[in-house]
């Protein structure tokens, strides 16, 4: 069972403030721009990704039903800032790994015991954009 949506609320007026200026360029974060579904505007969110073959692997802390995830899901992809690069991502792909095989040791061990988040969502790199 991934975070409860109260920690995700919170998350957003609190942690995600401060995340949002860290995670362009932290090992381990990335922030997914997506323009929302409804209200079109464009959306920031801070979130643990990792470079992998072709792509980025993102874990799915708070679930595959997030507004972000369906945003991305819906337009077919998104752009991602991850260590000082900006990329252009596409073919998002929700997929279930109870044992977080995708993720380094220390976020593997918070996925699976701590938090209890089992999916994740992978996208392919179109192009890099800066």
């Amino acid at each position: 069972m991934p975070a409860p949506r109260w920690i995700a609320n919170a998350n957003r007026v609190g942690l995600n403030r401060i995340t949002k200026f860290i995670a362009p360029w932290a090992p381990g974060w990335a922030v997914v721009i997506h323009r929302g579904r409804k209200s079109g505007r464009i959306f920031r969110t801070p979130l643990w990704a990792f470079r992998r073959e072709g792509g980025y692997v993102i874990a799915l802390t708070y679930g595959p039903e997030s507004d972000w995830v369906r945003n991305v899901l819906a337009a077919g992809g998104c752009r991602l800032e991850a260590r000082r690069r900006c990329y252009e991502v596409d073919t998002p792909r929700v997929y279930r790994d109870e044992s977080a095989s995708d993720m380094p040791p220390f976020i593997r061990f918070m996925l699976r015991t701590v938090i209890k988040a089992p999916d994740f969502l992978s996208v392919e790199v179109v192009r890099e954009l800066c």
